[in-house]
């Protein structure tokens, strides 16, 4: 939360210097000092309680938020607030009762106040330090005695009743006036109607606040919204809030051109969601993250000030809405439609709420006992104006100039669904309006309301794309050892790996949690999934019998432009798309005969289902082969040739098409022209390359308004990259590499030539390939040697720098207020974290950044943002192995597990470093898990995953503890640098129970067999090592080569104490 509030307008003593610092409007405080006389005449017995003498004091400043009618007059009068100020009203005199300086600032009023209204004003100044009673007593008299010169026998002092007393002063006020021969009346309802009416002036700030709040709602509220969902994120409604706040005390974040000293909010904005709602603006924000599953409601109301004026404005967004959603919102539009076009000059206020209730009986009448009991406020330097009310008791008479905030809701709405999270839901709109001659006027119209704006459906787009194989289900036989890392005696790592500990079994508890709501979501959105189902274009050789050209002989015969194959089928040519040919193939037998053999796609059959067009002709017959037998050799191979290369070429074009067609289209590049000079980069190559034959040629990177472009020397290759459109941007320095990169992970997918790609990367070779052609070895003290090593490093530092500057200069370009939503910098990876190993085929060297986990160097790319990331599962830990593997389980559980296989060893404890310090939830395991029938399981059936425990499954301590041998041998052991005389008396007994241990948990799991019993360590090491070896997998590394040299597998972790036998080697 934002701690300074601007645009109070309150003066403090402190900030005052002689009067200079702040300067009174003179025009505006004669104009608005004459109405206050006027109404105070006209209606003093209807609504100043019969009042002689008017008495406003203002309370001490203060930080918190609220609206007080001594405050709205300082303001409307003097365009500032005056703190522990007493103004007293009377018809020739004006008495004000304040310090030395705020008088100074008032001392102007004197001579404008005689010429307005003929009245004189006198100052009362309080010393620091006195109470102010002397000076009270002073007005009182004077007010006595000009009463009694007027003939008022028995005075009224009219004052704020609802106003409690605040601070010294304000409570001696109050006692003096409860203490004198003085009548008190209630002046509330004459300040209110005086209020009501806006002239030109406060309209302007009306305006101007609602602006900076429609501008709010539109271009950060409903941009952080969509972007969290589209990122599935996990954010707070707090803070939510706070981010909102801070974009309205400062406007320039949003292109708004108000001063941040004039800017305030009215309250903390206010979002609400997951069955959780309460409609007034006294509502707060909870801790709770915002709830997007489908069937959700997502309520958010902001409101802003602009020299204290108030506006206000609230939006209702459904996802993936109901039926019952959709029409109560439609009902609620037009509603609120309706009540906006009720507010005009001369109608009741009462009309305005019987416009919205007549709507909601005419097309929802179950819906008006949710219907909110007003239809809002009028609205001003209070956010809510005492008797303007739009209810349906209200008989006030509406003017023009009147500001209102039309807010109507449905609360406590229930949806026929079993999740919690959205069987309760509500909605809001609220805009603020202005009551004029003509049509009421919107000021917070910017902001969209239309339902078409504010429903979002995703379930649609799931089910356009493919599915995608699931994975998951229960462990079995995957008992846990504990490594001997986890054991060691050292206070320092023991203290370390605890806190690690404990935090990662908050983390536990937190994910399950997480899980289980997600899972209920999706589980209470899953009604009838269907397949996706393949469409193709329709293929047609030839549209009617006429376009097939007449049959010279009875052979096969390939059209190539009409993509037909004829073949002669009982005494006719017969045509088929290519398209339907599956495979063709030729064989030839002993007799020096030729056969041709055609197998067709049958719509129906495995691997071929059904698509749009099978669907349309449901009855027709299939041809499934057709073989032919013929004595001409090499016609045969020519129409096997023929048919083959058509097909492909057929296929390339359709599968270039369809890809195409899954293009999200993107906005138009906006060249920089006369604006600003492109930020460029020369000489780059691109990764993937564009298609097609010739020399590759390097291109220019160029940053222009709103995107990137990419092109070359040839006209056909350019790439347009829009900044909307980069989900992550990374920059890697060369370092141990041979290229400078830079690398864009895109939202949606974009055509590279002919090629549909998520990953655009822009590089530089720092360093040229030389082969040496005597094959001798040059010293290292070679002058050619070194020169040429110092102009490698000359080059890498070049390209760096080169790189560094552009990517510094994008960043202070996407630093300006209109990319702010946006929340773009490069990325650089973390090397003193990464570790190598095999996401793909090949051995990579993979680095976290901040929000990512990335390999830029090989293809393909790997960019993982950690925001996406459920579980990490660290596979084959412990059993003497030299590497691991980690699997990442996505929340998206239509994603593969992705698996990271052949880690060192060495990595395992910084990696699970950095999994716990980036908050990701991590299990150790000591077998490989299938996770695909896991997952499956998972998916299928969410509430028994949940009962049993979510993920805890994978924890492998847990499994232990479930273990009685294991439960007793792990009591046995207690790290210590100093052995007692018993334990190394009975060291030989405890090896004993610890094998025997060991060998019971065998015997219950049945998961090593008979064989493996009976080996020992060195023999597992080999086969382990020849294992890794046939796969490929083994480590390079300086540190491994090391390893492999000693001989002595537990030498390096040997601890101090060396009394149990082959201790280094037990697992």
């Amino acid at each position: 939360m934002v701690e300074h509030r601007n645009g109070t307008g309150a003066l403090q003593d402190a900030n005052v210097t002689g009067g200079n610092s702040y300067a009174i409007n003179i025009e505006a405080f004669n104009k608005r000092l004459k109405s206050l006389y006027s109404h105070w005449s006209k209606h003093k017995s209807s609504m100043w309680g019969s009042s002689d003498v008017v008495a406003i004091a203002t309370p001490p400043a203060s930080e918190d938020l609220r609206y007080l009618k001594s405050s709205a007059l300082n303001i409307w009068l003097y365009g500032y607030e005056f703190p522990e100020t007493i103004m007293v009203f009377m018809s020739k005199q004006i008495h004000f009762l304040c310090t030395q300086k705020k008088a100074s600032v008032l001392d102007v009023l004197k001579k404008a106040a005689k010429e307005a209204i003929g009245a004189e004003v006198v100052m009362h100044v309080k010393a620091k330090g006195e109470d102010g009673a002397t000076q009270m007593d002073a007005i009182l008299h004077a007010a006595k005695s000009l009463l009694k010169s007027e003939g008022h026998d028995s005075p009224i002092i009219g004052h704020i009743a609802k106003e409690p007393p605040e601070g010294k002063l304000l409570e001696t006020w109050t006692a003096k006036l409860k203490n004198s021969s003085y009548e008190l009346g209630d002046i509330t309802n004459g300040l209110s109607d005086l209020f009501a009416i806006k002239d030109s002036m406060e309209l302007t700030n009306v305006k101007k606040a609602a602006y900076l709040t429609a501008s709010a709602m539109k271009n950060f509220v409903v941009p952080k919204v969509e972007r969290i969902i589209d990122e599935e994120k996990k954010v707070s409604h707090s803070l939510l809030m706070d981010d909102t706040e801070k974009v309205i005390m400062e406007p320039a974040r949003i292109k708004v051109k108000l001063k941040a000293e004039n800017v305030d909010i009215c309250y903390p904005p206010i979002f609400q969601s997951g069955g959780v709602y309460d409609l007034r603006p006294t509502a707060s924000s909870n801790d709770q993250n915002l709830y997007y599953d489908s069937a959700s409601v997502i309520v958010c109301a902001i409101g802003s000030k602009y020299n204290s004026y108030c506006s206000n404005l609230a939006r209702t967004f459904l996802i993936d809405a109901t039926a019952l959603q959709s029409k109560a919102y439609e009902v609620l539009y037009k509603a609120h439609d309706a009540a906006i076009g009720a507010l005009k000059p001369g109608n009741k206020v009462s009309a305005v709420y019987q416009a919205a209730i007549s709507v909601v009986e005419k097309d929802a009448p179950e819906l008006v006992k949710n219907l909110s009991k007003s239809a809002g406020t009028g609205m001003g330097l209070e956010f809510r104006e005492s008797g303007l009310s739009l209810n349906a008791k209200n008989d006030r008479i509406l003017k023009a100039g009147m500001v209102f905030n039309v807010s109507l809701g449905f609360q406590n709405l229930q949806a026929d669904t079993k999740n919690p999270k959205n069987r309760n839901f509500s909605m809001l709109l609220a805009d603020t309006v202005i009551v004029s001659e003509k049509a009421p006027e919107v000021v917070t119209s910017i902001s969209t309301k239309a339902i078409k704006d504010v429903a979002y459906s995703f379930n649609e787009d799931e089910e356009e794309e493919e599915e995608v194989p699931r994975k998951k289900q229960k462990v079995d036989g995957t008992e846990a050892v504990l490594s001997k890392a986890t054991l060691r005696s050292d206070n320092q790592v023991q203290s370390k790996e605890e806190l690690r500990r404990q935090h990662q079994a908050e983390l536990a508890r937190q994910k399950n949690e997480e899980t289980a709501r997600r899972l209920a979501g999706a589980d209470a959105e899953t009604g009838g999934t269907r397949a996706a189902t393949k469409t193709t274009s329709d293929m047609i050789a030839y549209k009617n019998v006429n376009d097939l050209h007449p049959p010279r002989d009875l052979i096969i015969q390939i059209d190539q432009k009409n993509e037909a194959i004829l073949l002669p089928i009982h005494g006719s040519m017969v045509p088929f798309h290519v398209a339907t040919v599956k495979t063709v193939s030729s064989q030839q037998d002993t007799n020096r005969s030729c056969y041709i053999r055609i197998i067709f796609n049958v719509p129906g059959t495995p691997f071929n289902p059904h698509d749009a067009n099978s669907l349309k002709n449901q009855g027709a017959i299939y041809l499934k082969e057709v073989s032919f037998r013929s004595k001409d050799p090499r016609h045969i191979s020519e129409v096997v040739q023929v048919i083959k290369n058509l097909r492909r070429q057929v296929v390339a074009r359709e599968s270039a098409r369809a890809e195409r067609a899954t293009l999200v289209s993107q906005e138009e590049l906006q060249l920089a022209g006369a604006r600003f000079k492109p930020i460029r980069l020369l000489d780059l190559w691109m990764r993937p390359a564009f298609g097609g034959r010739g020399r590759k040629q390097p291109g220019t990177l160029e940053a222009h308004v709103n995107g990137f472009r990419y092109s070359t020397n040839r006209p056909d290759e350019r790439v347009d990259i829009m900044f909307g459109n980069i989900k992550h941007a990374f920059f890697q320095p060369a370092e141990k590499e041979m290229i400078t990169l830079i690398h864009f992970h895109l939202r949606d997918h974009i055509m590279v030539g002919n090629r549909k790609t998520l990953d655009v990367q822009f590089y530089v070779e720092v360093m040229d390939v030389v082969q040496t052609l005597g094959g001798g070895r040059r010293s290292a003290y070679d002058p050619d040697e070194i020169e040429e090593e110092q102009r490698e490093r000359q080059r890498k530092n070049r390209f760096n720098m080169d790189f560094q500057n552009f990517v510094n200069r994008v960043n202070d370009l996407w630093g300006q207020p209109q990319f702010k939503a946006l929340d773009l910098e490069f990325d650089q990876p973390l090397r003193e974290l990464g570790f190598h190993g095999v996401p793909f085929k090949a051995s990579a060297f993979i680095v976290p950044t901040s929000a990512c986990l990335v390999e830029l160097i090989e293809t393909p790319f790997l960019v993982v943002a950690l925001s996406e990331i459920e579980i990490v599962n660290l596979e084959r830990v412990g059993l003497g192995q030299k590497n691991f593997d980690m699997a990442i389980v996505f929340k998206d559980f239509k994603r593969d597990v992705l698996r990271i296989d052949s880690i060192p060893s060495t990595s395992l404890d910084g990696i699970k470093e950095w999994l716990d310090t980036t908050d990701i939830k991590y299990y150790e395991n000591r077998l490989n898990l299938n996770w695909k029938p896991i997952l499956k399981t998972i998916v299928d059936d969410p509430e028994q995953f949940i009962d049993d425990g979510g993920w805890e499954f994978l924890n492998m301590e847990a499994t232990d503890s479930d273990s009685e041998g294991t439960e007793d041998s792990d009591q046995g052991y207690e790290p210590s640098d100093v052995q007692s005389e018993s334990d190394s008396d009975d060291d030989d007994d405890d090896n004993e129970s610890l094998v025997e241990s060991e060998e019971e948990e065998e015997e219950d799991s049945d998961v090593d067999s008979e064989e493996e019993k009976g080996k020992t360590w060195e023999e597992l090491e080999r086969e382990a090592t020849n294992a890794d070896r046939e796969k490929g997998d083994e480590s390079d590394s300086e540190e491994e080569r090391r390893r492999r040299k000693m001989k002595a597998f537990g030498k390096g972790r040997a601890g101090p104490s060396s009394s149990a036998p082959k201790g280094g080697k037990f697992r």
